[in-house]
């Protein structure tokens, strides 16, 4: 819901001006701009409820700062973790009950893991895998039917994760920088940067897919080229005797 600054004030019975002094503090995120209007949410309403709830209890505004920033990095944590949990899939897979839903032996399941192209989480002291793990390993399916060989894939695997963790880092420091602005006073809130992770894990995760497999289909393209250039043609017997 959508409120402007005097209707916000009174949903958390404070004055405007007390909404406006938690703002110049830093307790209340500042407002969306619609031109000129300052629109609050309904994450406002409930940090200017939690201010006063701390307020009642005595605490200082430092104290009060503190404990917000407690909640919302806790809160955050939780909210990111839940987001990228989506994102792989609610459901999880034994190595045993991935493997028969993948459709292959276990042993090949090691060796994506010592390739790490698979990533099991620990569950109550058993590896436990995704269902991005799943499609994952349904791919190496498809191309091991294909007759690929797995002694030859997997370090193709091995070099390209090497390469994929160090630009992942670089993306995720990208991220912290230009979205999040973590080291800037215009941070986003944390659930707005949840929002932004849901919104770009998606498109990112596409962009490099399909950047491959244009690479792929590129270097195809390219030697099949290279096939159908005419050789030579052999030389007549008057160019022989002039060589």
């Amino acid at each position: 819901m959508d409120y402007r600054v005097e209707e916000i004030a009174q949903a958390a019975g404070v004055g405007v001006d007390t909404v406006r002094f938690y703002q110049g503090r830093g307790l209340l995120p500042p407002p969306q701009r619609r031109g000129r209007v300052a629109i609050y949410g309904d994450a406002h309403l409930e940090r200017l409820r939690r201010i006063r709830e701390l307020n009642r209890q005595g605490l200082t505004l430092d104290a009060v700062r503190r404990v917000l920033e407690q909640e919302g990095r806790a809160g955050f944590a939780q909210a990111l973790l839940g987001a990228l949990e989506r994102a792989e899939g609610e459901r999880s897979y034994s190595p045993e009950e991935l493997a028969a839903a993948a459709g292959v032996p276990e042993p090949v399941l090691e060796a994506m893991r010592r390739a790490a192209l698979l990533e099991p989480v620990p569950i109550d002291g058993r590896p436990r895998y995704s269902e991005t793990d799943l499609r994952s390993v349904r791919s190496a399916r498809v191309l091991l039917e294909a007759g690929l060989p797995l002694e030859q894939l997997l370090p193709l695997a091995r070099e390209h994760a090497a390469h994929v963790r160090e630009l992942a880092e670089r993306a995720v420091e990208l991220f912290d920088r230009s979205v999040r602005r973590a080291d800037r006073g215009d941070a986003l809130a944390p659930e707005e940067v949840v929002a932004r992770v849901q919104q770009l894990l998606p498109a990112a995760s596409a962009l490099v897919a399909l950047h491959f497999q244009r690479a792929l289909i590129e270097r195809v393209r390219a030697r099949l080229e290279r096939r159908a250039e005419p050789a030579d043609p052999p030389a007549t017997a008057g160019e022989a005797d002039e060589a």
